[in-house]
């Protein structure tokens, strides 16, 4: 998928946000629109880097809100999935985890509670975005370059970040997919990763995270923040739909259910509270 339907924001003089992951977790997805309200960000600056419909059960309404909101959508693998009318939600699983054996479960349940044109939306939308702040160039993607599917995360070896950078000569890839947020210097170019907001970063805590980036004399700040919100009542409407299931314990305990694609590294951090925090770029 290498720049394919890759569409140009142009340039921004002012913050950007950008989250990724609703999952079909409404309350997230709605306390993710009015905290942009909040930071004064209109959705010409707010960017959603795929999975709008996953782990959650309410996939039609949590899309009504993007589009009604009117942010800027790239395509996930599970929006690619849906669209095509795929068996499966194409999140890159090893068959047989417990990650794959979950997945069938909320994708049958996302396939089926989703609307003809909502699905045909997910197959009309954006595989990257360019965009310039601060005197850089971003591209934003769902998981990489590469593919949309590939889990990219901190203490994933450097060359593999290094091997996707190449295939582009932007200053800085935002991904998303991989569900915590990190933020990396690989020579005079950057990897960042926005966090998702419809689940926990399996951190031990509730909230969902999301980045912005600010524009300075000279670079970028990138700050990633916290996203809390009503977990209690997404779980409520998992339970209702007859998802009471790991995902659905997670929203609350801030732990994922199983941890079959994480790197030893990432394992050993579950339930250790990430703080908020930023980073300074600049162009080189």
């Amino acid at each position: 998928m290498v720049d394919s339907a890759v569409e140009d924001l142009g340039e921004f003089q002012d913050p950007v946000l950008i989250f990724g992951g609703p999952y079909g977790n409404l309350q997230a997805t709605k306390a993710m629109r009015d905290k942009a309200g909040v930071l004064g960000i209109p959705p010409s600056r707010v960017v959603c880097n795929g999975d709008t419909v996953a782990y959650c059960t309410q996939p039609e309404e949590t899309v009504s809100v993007l589009q009604d909101w009117g942010v800027r959508v790239l395509m996930g693998n599970c929006e690619e999935s849906l669209a095509s009318g795929k068996p499966d939600c194409g999140c890159g699983f090893e068959p047989g985890t417990s990650c794959s054996l979950l997945a069938d479960d909320w994708y049958r349940f996302c396939d089926e509670h989703l609307s003809s044109d909502s699905k045909a939306w997910m197959g009309g939308l954006p595989t990257g975005l360019h965009l310039t702040i601060g005197g850089m160039r971003f591209r934003l993607v769902h998981g990489a370059l590469s593919s949309n599917n590939r889990f990219l995360f901190a203490s994933t070896p450097e060359t593999s970040k290094l091997e996707e950078l190449s295939l582009c000569d932007d200053d800085v890839v935002i991904g998303g997919h991989a569900g915590i947020p990190f933020g990396q210097r690989l020579g005079e170019r950057y990897w960042l990763n926005s966090g998702v907001i419809g689940m926990p970063a399996n951190d031990g805590t509730r909230d969902g995270w999301f980045l912005i980036l600010v524009p300075t004399g000279h670079g970028v700040r990138c700050e990633w923040h916290r996203l809390p919100y009503s977990a209690e009542e997404a779980q409520s409407a998992m339970r209702e739909a007859g998802e009471d299931n790991g995902y659905a314990t997670a929203l609350t305990s801030g732990l994922w259910p199983s941890m079959d694609v994480l790197p030893e590294q990432e394992r050993t951090r579950q339930g250790r509270a990430i703080a908020p925090w930023s980073i300074t770029i600049a162009p080189p």
